[in-house]
């Protein structure tokens, strides 16, 4: 009888695990089926990567953590710890860069968003600063609400809201607050400066092993008095304009 008992004592103790287990795999199986898309179905960490269209290298890509978003009905790509993107020609030449503290590739719109400090250059010498960007890769138009920074060979633009073509040859700032002439030498451009890899944050070494410069203050707190020239409601502009 008491052979029996503790039999029996075994077998409940048993079952009792295999219960334990089977309600915690459910649970995450659950979770997993009504929040899909807080649950990256990828991660991955220190990512170089090139990326090719119709044989041809387009551009390159550096991330300290990717996370991919498969499920639900917004699968998008998540870059939380910054992007640095470049920009090849055919020679693979690089003509242009991007680098973002943070970014979200939304897949089925073919749309990017960068957030934080946004930095992009321009061969050979445009550079434009603002918080947040958009990318549509579908309209080939870059734009956004936030203040923006703009400079090039000949002048800078600064002011609030703005659209671009995707290679930015051609841009305009809805609410313009200046456009001055640039004395080269004084610019903080890419003449001057390379865009920082992500987890760069304080002076320290930039792609190809040049020296970095220290933050440069917010350009927000740079914005002179616009001139009456400059009081329009829109400002389109060229690179070298």
């Amino acid at each position: 009888m008491m052979k029996a008992m503790r039999r029996l004592a075994g077998v409940v103790a048993v079952l009792a695990l295999m219960l334990g287990a089977c309600t915690d795999e459910t649970k995450v199986d659950v979770a997993r089926r009504i929040h899909p898309e807080a649950m990256p179905t990828m991660t991955t960490r220190n990512v170089s990567t090139m990326i090719s269209d119709s044989g041809v290298t387009q551009y390159r890509i550096v991330a300290p953590l990717w996370e991919v978003y498969d499920e639900g009905d917004n699968p998008h790509w998540r870059f939380p710890e910054g992007l640095y993107l470049r920009k090849y020609d055919r020679k693979f030449n690089v003509i242009a860069t991007i680098a973002a503290d943070s970014a979200t590739y939304f897949k089925n719109k073919s749309l990017w968003r960068l957030d934080g400090r946004v930095e992009v250059t321009q061969k050979p010498s445009g550079l434009f600063l603002t918080q947040q960007m958009f990318w549509d890769q579908s309209k080939g138009i870059v734009y956004g609400d936030s203040f923006i920074h703009i400079e090039n060979a000949t002048h800078m633009m600064e002011g609030y809201g703005f659209r671009a073509s995707q290679d930015f040859s051609q841009y305009s700032i809805n609410r313009p607050l200046g456009i001055f002439p640039a004395e080269r030498d004084n610019l903080k451009g890419p003449a001057a400066s390379t865009p920082r890899e992500p987890g760069e944050r304080t002076a320290g070494a930039r792609p190809g092993g040049e020296a970095s410069s220290a933050p440069r203050a917010g350009v927000a707190d740079t914005v002179a008095a616009p001139s009456e020239a400059a009081r329009s409601t829109s400002a389109v502009g060229r690179p070298g304009m």
